[in-house]
């Protein structure tokens, strides 16, 4: 009987998973854009997509930096979030179904 439920929570734990991630990956492009000089921060627009991106990624992110800091300009925590985020997805995509 518990199996259905697990499949469940290991539904929704992946969709949210997956979510975030898209959003890291959304949140470096458009930090791409506006350093390349593509997407113009002052557009009303643009200015809401970042405030939402960077209010969904940076206190991650902050937390991340505290610990690795930017190495000569080049900021290495989206890469590291994705990377804890995949491992802490196959750990409990490995584990949760052994429990039903």
């Amino acid at each position: 009987m518990l199996g259905p439920l697990i499949y469940t929570i290991l539904f929704v734990f992946n969709a949210v998973i997956n979510l975030y991630i898209f959003v890291i990956i959304a949140a470096v492009i458009a930090s791409w854009l506006i350093a390349f000089g593509v997407l113009n921060p002052r557009n009303p627009f643009a200015r809401g997509l970042i405030q939402f991106l960077d209010a969904l990624t940076e206190p991650v992110f902050r937390r991340v930096r505290r610990i690795i800091p930017p190495l000569g300009g080049l900021d290495l925590s989206p890469l590291i979030v994705l990377l804890l985020l995949e491992a802490l997805q196959m750990l409990v995509n490995g584990y949760l179904p052994m429990l039903a």
